[in-house]
């Protein structure tokens, strides 16, 4: 090395999630030393699916050597004591034999760790102990979070969505909803749910989130039920991992009906607000997964609810 030639090294990224509610609306952030940051939401999620995000974000924008900082051990211990060796070894299923929580966001970002294996650290640093760029992290994350927050609460109080008049026959419809994380018995009961639709008269209607919106759709179609997709703007799955943005497609691609609304996809909060809610005046009934205070408001509003 030249005098002339600049010191290189290693960047070190710093990454946080935050979520208001457990699940409910999050938010990821990263940030270098040098000013380059990104952030972003979730309008339904969990803090540890949003510290996850954080850092496949930050490796998907960083190329060559990263020190990942994070004050989540959930990420640091899964790297430096290589849980994801056993997870891959087992087909992806804990040693209690249960599949991995959070796969969709797992899978990818080890398989990007993988495939660059000295080029990434992991760091653990103590949270809201005063690093400066662990605190700008947290900053960031939680500005998304309370901005998706804020966005529903709004949304909730307006009055329902303009759009085009569903083109399904409305008393045939029953839309799907619940939670983004679906562990065993939750897939069983969605499946349960699912598998009671009569393909000669019900539709099953759905906004591809992923979980069980996604699942559902999935299942539907493999059971012959016609499938309506409601997106909220023009490709709402342009930042999903690769294998989910093609799950997502191909349910697209196989659907009977889809509607896409004029919703603002720089909020999607509002967006997905909005959608649902256009959503409800659709159909007749509603399968809810996992989110008892939903299925009582939607009952409450004179929906049947399923579930």
């Amino acid at each position: 090395m030249t005098p002339d030639e600049p010191v290189t090294g290693p960047t070190d990224v710093f990454t946080d999630g935050a979520c208001s509610g457990n699940p409910g609306p999050g938010g990821w952030a990263w940030a270098t030393r040098d000013g380059r940051h990104d952030s972003g939401g979730d309008p339904s999620t969990t803090n540890q699916r949003m510290e996850l995000q954080a850092v496949l974000e930050a490796l998907l924008a960083l190329p060559g050597e990263v020190v990942v900082h994070s004050d989540s051990t959930y990420v640091v211990n899964c790297f430096n004591e290589k849980w994801y060796e056993g997870w891959l070894a087992r087909d992806w299923r804990t040693s209690q034999r249960k599949p991995v929580a959070n796969r969709d966001i797992w899978q990818p970002l080890i398989e990007l760790y993988l495939a660059r294996p000295a080029e990434i650290a992991f760091v653990w640093v103590k949270g809201h102990s005063g690093d400066e760029m662990n605190d700008l992290v947290d900053r960031l994350a939680v500005a998304e979070a309370t901005a998706l927050k804020e966005g529903q609460a709004k949304a909730a109080a307006t009055e329902p969505v303009a759009g085009p008049p569903p083109p399904w026959p409305v008393d045939r419809a029953v839309a799907v909803t619940g939670v983004g994380e679906l562990d065993d018995d939750r897939i069983e009961e969605l499946e349960l749910a699912i598998d009671g639709l009569d393909p000669a008269h019900d539709i099953l209607v759905s906004g591809l989130r992923r979980g069980t919106e996604l699942t559902a759709a999935e299942r539907a179609l493999v059971l012959q039920v016609p499938l309506a997709v409601v997106l909220p703007f023009v490709d709402p799955a342009s930042r999903w991992p690769r294998t989910d943005r093609e799950r997502f497609q191909r349910a697209v691609d196989a659907a009977s009906w889809v509607v896409t609304l004029e919703g603002d996809s720089t909020a999607p909060a509002t967006a997905v607000a909005a959608r649902n809610r256009w959503i409800w005046e659709a159909v007749v009934g509603v399968i809810v997964v996992g989110d008892p205070d939903l299925a009582d408001r939607l009952e409450e509003a004179g929906l049947g609810v399923i579930g």
